[in-house]
């Protein structure tokens, strides 16, 4: 191929390709018909699940960073308006027996808990800086990761850390969370991100659930 066919060569394909961004561009920002609400549908599915995701999963340190609360298991009563005062005063014969007072649950993060379709910022667990009142996300016997707050902490005979955990508002601990190994935690929740946004989603699950665990907690 001579020296004027390969310029020729490689400017076509740099024109293709200017051309090819030019109509991405127009069509998900100024094609208003059918078709372009479509291709920008798609194109934004294809950039969460390709690229904002797996980006946010390596700036996280968390294969989840995103997590949607899917039960009512943390909720405190009046949600974002709950009064931490009040909340343990019911409850704190429970969480006495983990030698834990009110003065320490005032320190502990997501104090308020959180509600049913809230969305969490997750990000990865040093296991070895967890801390009695972290709120972490962990694989159990479950179809979804459950997200609990550690109430206990010690260590097996190999010296490794055993956590066990308790959802806010459920009547005692789950067999599942009473002994959860390093390997079973994916992250620990930091905030909540987006409350009541992950109902988008739950709507479509909501017929599958049993009687009792439908519809918003209270």
């Amino acid at each position: 191929m001579k020296k004027g066919e390969v310029k020729k060569f490689f400017r076509n394909i740099v024109i293709g390709i200017a051309a090819f961004f030019s109509w991405i561009w127009y069509t998900l920002w100024k094609d208003d018909s059918f078709k372009g609400w479509i291709f920008s549908i798609i194109f934004l599915f294809v950039f969460i699940r390709l690229i904002f995701f797996p980006a946010l999963s390596l700036a996280t340190g968390t294969s989840l960073p995103l997590a949607i609360v899917e039960s009512c298991s943390m909720y405190h009563n009046g949600n974002l308006f709950s009064n931490p005062s009040d909340w343990w005063e019911a409850k704190q014969g429970e969480y006495s027996v983990y030698g834990i007072n009110q003065e320490q649950f005032d320190t502990f993060s997501l104090q308020k808990g959180f509600n049913k379709g809230d969305i969490l910022f997750i990000t990865g667990a040093n296991t070895d800086k967890l801390k009695k009142g972290d709120v972490i996300i962990f694989n159990a016997n479950y179809r979804y990761p459950i997200i609990h707050r550690i109430v206990e902490i010690t260590e097996n005979e190999n010296g490794e850390k055993i956590f066990s955990t308790r959802g806010d508002n459920n009547n005692g601990q789950l067999p599942e969370e009473k002994s959860i190994s390093e390997d079973q935690i994916i992250g620990r929740a930091q905030f909540k991100l987006a409350p009541y946004l992950g109902w988008v989603k739950l709507v479509f699950f909501e017929g599958k659930k049993s009687q009792g665990e439908r519809g918003f907690c209270s």
